[in-house]
């Protein structure tokens, strides 16, 4: 879809999109996130974000399936943070607790709750300002806890609060705390 698409359904609808919105626009592939109302294309995951992505949510499903914990996402699963206006928000990874996933089956759209865990793997030319300020709306939101995955510096951030921030190199283990008790994993083996 093209800007002027983009541009266009806005007209014909309202000058903020919605979840609604968010959830039946065409996507030819993008990827698209819902802050505020406002729509937020991201460029396609490169090859070193995507194997990252993908091992860290492998070892937190495993984890996570083993021990009856909760769900864990696949990147692009959107969560609904705030309504009007909308935010939706799509980490590369995520958990949610069996004790706070709905009732029944998952619903085909949007989750309207903040993830226990949201994991972001961050490319190369993002600014640790931006990331922050992510990781920081992530909690604002409801999420426990934050882990902010760095393959340039094969390093980890964890955030926990807004004072609570751990730096992990990789020499350390990240550790599930409170959100994921008992998964424990090289910080290395998330980047090798």
């Amino acid at each position: 879809m093209t800007t002027a698409t983009i541009a266009g359904f806005r007209r014909k609808r309202k000058t903020l999109f919605d979840a609604d919105d968010l959830l039946h626009l065409p996507t030819n592939g993008r990827r698209l996130e819902l802050v505020k109302g406002k729509l937020y294309e991201m460029a396609p995951a490169g090859a070193q974000h995507g194997s990252v992505a993908l091992r860290v949510a492998a070892r937190l499903q495993i984890h996570a399936n083993n021990l009856g914990l909760g769900e864990v996402f696949a990147a692009e699963t959107g969560f609904k943070l705030g309504r009007e206006p909308d935010t939706v928000r799509a980490p590369d990874a995520s958990f949610v607790s069996s004790e706070r996933l709905p009732e029944g089956d998952l619903p085909d759209g949007f989750l309207e709750l903040a993830p226990d865990l949201a994991v972001e793997v961050v490319p190369p030319n993002d600014r640790r300002r931006e990331i922050l300020e992510k990781a920081l709306a992530w909690l604002a939101a409801g999420t426990s806890e934050v882990w902010v995955l760095y393959p340039t510096t094969r390093t980890v951030t964890v955030y926990r609060s807004q004072d609570d921030i751990q730096e992990l190199s990789e020499e350390d283990d990240l550790d599930g705390g409170r959100v994921l008790p008992g998964f424990v994993y090289p910080v290395r083996l998330l980047f090798s």
